[in-house]
């Protein structure tokens, strides 16, 4: 097809699209070509972004980005942005963050600029002494003021600043000395994060969720997410780590320690099921059952010291097993990952590789 008309076909599509056609998923939003940031649906998805922007230059979480907005609504929504409800739990900031530097590379919209760019001082402001993230800010008095790895926040933060201080795309405008600031924020959270590896018995494992943010040591967060060895969020710590091109060798060290924490803990033999139970609320219920062709788990929490799984309820009172806590607990909430399968299976041999570090390490 001819490049002329391939691209008005493509110009056609994107802003010649009904009003209902279904908006695009927040997810998909973060990835898609630059052209379609320009379009009728980008454009309008970007000025929900920034209606939905704090005063303090973050976002709240849980917020519909892509929803179609009756005017009533952004009413609504303009008068809760001074509200001190910004935080990094559940992708928010760092994903709009990402958002906005896509929207701007493709529109040069300098409104999206300047948003963004509150935006990351907000992310630079929030940064504990000790160069981790809580999960809000500003920094509220109970468990998420603490240094958070819990979904993903301190992480997401990192990998926006990474991208800044490297001048990747779609960072790239960011003026210099914004860059600087960010280089050195990211030293500081690399710093924190090794500084927060759990060592037992002088053995380096994996992280909490949440660690105390003056003192560093794993902590508890909402009364069923107590101080524990984490396997999910362990995982995508593990896999900002190995983002380095030549990884100095306290972070080299601090990756295999945790890919021998991973094989050492891996639950093998059995598989989650969501399974139908008329007489619970919802109808459904959440089991483990025994299956010697499944493929490894591991559990959201381990004790620490014996890598035991640990499970618990709103009680607070820890258990060996996902049956033994309350039903609503048990299907709302997710004890079970199997994240750390692809880092060991994948990410973890090609590191090697790439770092020409040698071979893996041969398997427990």
């Amino acid at each position: 097809m001819d490049t002329t008309l391939a691209s008005l076909l493509v110009y056609l599509l994107l802003h010649l699209l009904p009003a209902d056609t279904p908006a695009p998923s927040w997810n998909a939003c973060l990835r898609q070509p630059l052209d379609w940031y320009a379009s009728h649906e980008g454009l309008r998805i970007a000025e929900n972004v920034l209606l939905h922007q704090r005063e303090t230059g973050g976002w709240p979480k849980n917020a519909d980005m892509t929803a179609r907005l009756a005017e009533d609504e952004k009413a609504e929504a303009a008068a809760r942005k001074g509200r001190a409800d910004s935080t990094f739990d559940n992708g928010a900031t760092h994903e709009q963050l990402l958002f906005l530097a896509r929207a701007f590379e493709g529109t040069k919209r300098e409104r999206l600029k300047e948003a963004f760019l509150r935006g990351l001082d907000f992310a630079l402001a929030a940064q504990h002494a000790n160069g981790g993230w809580p999960q809000c800010y500003p920094l509220p008095a109970d468990y998420r003021r603490r240094i958070t790895f819990n979904d993903g926040a301190m992480i997401g933060v990192l990998e926006v600043l990474r991208g800044v201080a490297r001048k990747e795309a779609p960072y790239a405008f960011v003026d210099g000395e914004r860059r600087a600031r960010c280089e050195e924020a990211v030293g500081k959270g690399i710093d924190c994060i090794l500084k927060c590896q759990i060592v037992v018995q002088g053995v380096r494992t994996a992280w909490c969720a949440q660690h105390d943010e003056v003192t560093l040591a794993p902590a508890s967060a909402r009364s069923y997410e107590k101080a524990s060895l984490s396997g999910g969020e362990s995982a995508g710590i593990v896999r900002f780590l190995m983002g380095f091109e030549a990884p100095p060798p306290e972070v080299a060290a601090a990756i295999e320690a945790a890919v021998r924490w991973f094989r050492e803990a891996k639950l093998e033999g059995i598989r989650v099921e969501t399974v139908a139970a008329p007489a619970l609320p919802g109808g459904k219920d959440r089991v483990v059952v025994k299956d010697a062709g499944a493929p490894p788990l591991w559990a959201r929490f381990y004790e620490i010291g014996t890598n035991r799984p640990i499970f618990c309820g709103r009680d607070g009172v820890v258990r060996s097993s996902l049956a033994e806590i309350e039903h609503e607990r048990r299907v709302g909430y997710a004890w079970y990952s199997d994240a750390p399968r692809a880092l060991l299976e994948r990410d973890y041999p090609a590191w090697k590789r790439r770092t020409s570090a040698g071979p893996p390490a041969a398997r427990s």
